[in-house]
């Protein structure tokens, strides 16, 4: 069993930054790639970004690229999401992930395991 933990959401002014952590345990998690979802209120969960198990690749949702960054440390078991210039549109529920399969994934099915999620929310 995997157990993804986020931490690093919060409430930030149009234009500032956070960083997001998600903290795995129960798998070796340098094999695996991992990604960051989000969920806005009466949306659809939507990808963010994915890093591949060695974080020499990475690939994002076109609407944070540029403002977003997704790095890990295999060391310490955690993916981060680092995330500048916000916008109020990025508030939302964010979503650690570890993909099963292979490549970088985009869709929620690739998915096997989720984290509980954490808040963010952007002010204008």
């Amino acid at each position: 069993q995997v157990q993804l933990v986020e931490s690093g959401g919060g409430l930030v002014q149009a234009g500032g930054s956070l960083r997001l952590s998600c903290a795995a345990s129960g798998r070796t998690f340098s094999s695996y790639a991992m990604g960051w979802f989000r969920q806005a209120p009466g949306k659809e969960r939507e990808f963010v970004a994915a890093i591949s198990w060695s974080g020499g690749s990475t690939y994002y949702a076109d609407s944070v690229k540029g403002r977003f960054t997704i790095s890990r440390d295999n060391a310490k078991n955690t993916v981060y999401l680092q995330m500048n210039s916000l916008k109020p549109e990025d508030t939302a529920v964010y979503y650690c992930a570890l993909q099963g399969g292979y490549g970088l994934g985009v869709t929620i099915v690739e998915y096997d395991y989720w984290g509980q999620g954490t808040q963010v929310t952007v002010s204008s």
